[in-house]
């Protein structure tokens, strides 16, 4: 396979020398610098085999590498032997960016201007200099990626704001426009598709795992123009409907490849006023046009208030996103005791297969829409992968010993779920009884954190490596991550991690709790809990906030060393075993609550 891609690698080199180029910068990401694009913008994995979420490559006449952070250095390393892609590591001491890279050994470069944000094409230019130059070529690949996908069209939903929770797209288009008057802008516009969902309360499945529609969107004081694949979609009752209600609410519904005409649509006053746009997720062509038609000095560039605003959850999502753990909980406790039985019966049960198996439990609950993600599933020496990619074929058979990593979550109607759990599958090394019981000391210790408002994630981060630190023993990737409302697993402005982000966090916002620890060739553990950020009080120091742990599933005691867990982390986590006991019983097949009953037992020192 590493032929194939060396071919095409090759190809790339050949257009570049026809057309003058030194080098060609090819992004993971598409127009809407989305985590998981589709099919047509997989460019990354087209070009060298590389199939991670995170990865940009560079080509130059006699180099080809791929940059890409800790979760994918092993999974890299895999898929690249052949194909002449070299790994540049990022997120690590002496690392080396893309535009360093290419201030040493280029001066002329090409871009995708469609898939690189005007924050990153700017980066390269002031990365070369005077004496280089940035090319916008828009569908850089075409040339050479003959049966490239076409663009997706999947039927658009709208969102019952009365039964799933938010707030009526009128009201949102209202705060929007308030927001604008008190900036002094003309029109806003959005080009990230989570924002762009969240706004108009629609939702749709262009892109695995998130629930989004392909589209731009424009909003002045007096329109709001939704520019979208509008092709008829063979027996989808949903989309004309859901255009029919946009319709009532003054969204008018225009074409996706008739941005321009749609942005010039303004009468005389087309070329006046300011123009508000975030570079991080406006891609450089559209940028071009922007300028065009409105002039480069009337565009305005900040972060989108739409981050923040919906990453702050409502009171009724909050309750919906209760009761959707609770939901997703059953599913997973299902699956654990299919899969303890099943191995435990000597069956071979692969990697696959669990995962599989997993989606079949999730699909069963009410208001499920697909997973968040890809599942992984993980045994043994393929836990070290942060990100494995489970295959079909070959995955590993999951045995009555050492440990098994799971990480997977569910898009439903009533929210998004994410889950980690690392399970002893039966005799486990001291080393493994070390590892596990360090990092879920780490987790407990996060979960039980409380802390003044207006701390940032970056500031309590360490709280959930101390135990790790203690031991010399550390991991790559970040602590946390925000997550949508039914919406994309991972969003920010928040995250807890040890890089610098100054975001506070806020009472309503939903965050991941995920410390790990990663032996290549050895094991992999994750523990991973969702919190809910809440009030916690006042005193004469302040105000405080702390965590409600919404993700309800058991945590396996069995490789737990109690003297390194401490009394403390240990009644928590009795605790929340009794809690998720107590809780999910009632609602679980006879034998699986019976099942949770003896796994749930407390443990002491």
């Amino acid at each position: 396979m590493g032929n194939i891609y060396a071919a095409r690698i090759e190809a790339l080199r050949r257009l570049m020398s026809d057309n003058g180029w030194d080098a060609v910068v090819i992004t993971g990401s598409d127009p809407h610098s989305s985590e998981y694009p589709a099919p047509r913008w997989k460019q990354v994995e087209w070009l060298t085999g590389f199939t991670g979420e995170a990865g940009d490559v560079v080509v130059t006449a006699d180099h080809a590498g791929l940059w890409t952070d800790s979760r994918y250095f092993i999974q890299a390393e895999t898929q690249l032997e052949g194909t002449g892609v070299e790994l540049h590591k990022t997120r690590v001491p002496g690392a080396v960016s893309i535009p360093e890279w290419l201030f040493e050994h280029a001066s002329t470069v090409a871009v995708d201007g469609l898939c690189q944000s005007v924050s990153a094409v700017q980066e390269l230019r002031e990365a070369l200099g005077e004496d280089g130059s940035v090319l916008d070529v828009p569908d850089l690949m075409d040339a050479l990626w003959e049966d490239r996908p076409e663009i997706p069209v999947t039927p658009v939903t709208t969102l019952d704001v009365e039964c799933f929770g938010g707030i009526p797209r009128i009201d949102k288009v209202r705060w929007m426009r308030k927001w604008m008057l008190v900036n002094g802008y003309d029109r806003v516009f959005l080009s990230s598709l989570d924002e762009i969902a969240w706004m108009l309360n629609v939702r749709g499945s262009d892109i695995d795992y998130n629930p989004l529609v392909i589209s731009y969107l424009l909003i002045s004081y007096d329109a709001v123009k939704w520019f979208v694949r509008k092709s008829p979609v063979i027996n989808d009752p949903e989309t004309p409907d859901s255009f029919n209600e946009l319709k009532l609410d003054g969204v008018e519904i225009m074409y996706y490849d008739d941005l321009f005409v749609g942005l010039s649509d303004f009468g005389e006053d087309a070329s006046g006023g300011r123009i508000f746009a975030d570079p991080s997720t406006l891609n450089h062509n559209v940028y071009k046009d922007i300028c065009e038609i409105y002039g480069e000095q009337n565009v305005v560039f900040g972060t989108s208030p739409v981050i923040l605003e919906k990453a702050v959850k409502t009171p009724s999502e909050i309750e919906n996103l209760r009761q959707t753990f609770i939901d997703d909980g059953v599913a997973m406790e299902c699956f654990l005791h299919w899969l303890d039985e099943e191995v435990a019966t000597g069956r071979e049960v692969t990697e696959w297969e669990a995962s599989e198996k997993l989606t079949e439990f999730r699909s069963q609950v009410p208001g499920y829409r697909g997973n968040s993600f890809e599942n992984i599933s993980a045994y043994g020496p393929a836990a070290a992968l942060p990100h494995y990619s489970t295959p079909r074929e070959g995955s590993s058979v999951i045995r009555p010993c050492g440990l098994y990593l799971v990480d997977s979550g569910g898009q439903y109607l009533t929210g998004t779920t994410d889950i980690t759990r690392t399970v002893p599958m039966g005799e486990c090394t001291l080393l493994e009884k070390e590892d596990y019981t360090l990092v879920l000391k780490g987790m407990i210790d996060l979960s039980m954190a409380v802390f003044p408002r207006g701390t940032a994630g970056c500031q309590i981060d360490s709280i959930a490596r101390m135990p790790l630190w203690k031991a010399q023993r550390n991991f790559g990737h970040g602590t946390g991550h925000g997550i949508g409302y039914y919406l994309c697993v991972h969003e920010g402005p928040q995250s807890i991690r040890y890089q610098y982000n100054p975001q506070p966090l806020l009472p309503g916002m939903v965050t991941s709790n995920e410390p790990g620890l990663y032996r290549e060739g050895m094991h992999g553990i994750r523990h991973e809990n969702i919190v809910l950020c809440k009030e916690a009080g006042a005193s004469e120091f302040g105000d405080w906030l702390d965590f409600e742990t919404l993700t309800l599933c058991h945590i396996d005691t069995s490789a737990v060393l109690p003297e390194l867990l401490g009394p403390e982390a240990l009644a928590w986590l009795n605790a929340y075993n009794d809690r998720v006991y107590r809780t999910l019983a009632p609602l679980l097949p006879p034998r699986t609550a019976a099942w949770l009953r003896d796994k749930t037992l407390s443990i002491k020192l």
